[in-house]
């Protein structure tokens, strides 16, 4: 395999998640590293230790770093130039933001390649009850999540869809306390998909909106019913609102008003704030601010509403 570049995966994740052992057994797979130098540079110290002797033999060093303000552009600048690596493994330490090594210049020829995050699902809900922002601050930039150490008691699909309102591209993946592979299959919607008009219940909202952002395609022609509070906008085409909600995928500091573009022949009738019950078929067509395709509402009813007991949605 021909790499023009050296590839740099950023692999982070807080203490004891299992940052390692991943990178160990990456390392070891020469199918991956085809016997090219590798360096794997270490920003805390977990329970799993390296064998510097025994990654030599797989033509792999280890460097570490005790303090974040040693990890800097020029600390980089010299292992490459020492080391000479082909491919780069960073263990980043979870507790460290991640703007600070995204925005870090990296040395000539080094390609930041994949930010992969490791999760203990054993000390998840403890981590969302008491440290959310800094779990926000890591998934919004992974682009693959492993939950590892799954037993079946655990509630994975409510875990999916919490770091799917995060960051609806991430690839999530799930292993058992063995390192299996786990296929937890599809969440069960808590609405009948199949329905002439799919009801979705005010504390569903949330579970609707990543479900259609995940598989816009199995809503296409479909007709919804939702209760959702109007935007309307110079930043919309003409023609266009967004029945939506505010919702709160981090804390009470990150509440962002999430919904679809709804295309209507009486926008004159609607004002920003109203709650509106809206029902509308579901088309997947192109929309500028997707950037692309994405689900686009056909009004075909909205009438007055009284506004929920909790305007929030939240996505537990």
């Amino acid at each position: 395999m021909d790499r023009p570049t050296t590839l740099v995966f950023l692999i982070t994740g807080f203490l004891d998640s299992g940052k390692t052992t991943f990178i160990k057994s990456v390392v070891e797979d020469s199918d991956f590293t085809e016997n090219e130098k590798s360096l794997i540079i270490l920003t805390e110290e977990g329970e799993t230790e390296l064998d510097e002797k025994e990654l030599a033999d797989l033509n792999a060093s280890v460097v570490s770093v005790e303090d974040q303000e040693e990890f800097t552009s020029e600390f980089l600048e010299n292992c490459n130039g020492f080391y000479k690596p082909r491919l780069v493994f960073i263990e980043y330490n979870g507790m460290w933001k991640m703007d600070d090594v995204l925005d870090m210049e990296l040395p000539d020829g080094w390609m930041l390649n994949q930010v992969l995050t490791m999760v203990d699902a054993s000390t998840f809900d403890a981590f969302m009850a008491n440290m959310k922002p800094m779990l926000f601050d890591i998934f919004q930039y992974s682009e693959m999540i492993f939950f590892n150490r799954c037993t079946e008691d655990m509630p994975l699909t409510t875990y999916r869809r919490n770091i799917r309102a995060i960051n609806r591209r991430v690839q999530i993946g799930f292993e058992d306390e063995e390192g299996n592979n786990i296929d937890i299959g599809k969440e069960e919607l808590p609405y009948d998909i199949n329905a002439d008009v799919i009801e979705i219940g005010d504390e569903d909202f949330g579970t609707f909106y990543v479900d259609i952002m995940d598989e816009p395609e199995k809503y296409e022609g479909k007709t919804v019913s939702y209760l959702a509070k109007a935007y309307v906008g110079k930043d919309l085409p003409e023609g266009y609102f967004v029945p939506g909600r505010h919702a709160m995928t981090c804390c009470a500091d990150d509440i962002r008003f999430i919904g679809f573009a709804c295309k209507t022949k009486n926008i004159d009738k609607f004002k920003t704030n109203m709650w509106l019950k809206v029902t509308a078929v579901v088309r997947i067509e192109y929309f500028p601010a997707y950037n692309g395709k994405g689900p686009v509402l056909h009004l075909r009813r909205a009438t007055s509403a009284p506004k929920p007991k909790d305007e929030l949605v939240y996505f537990t």
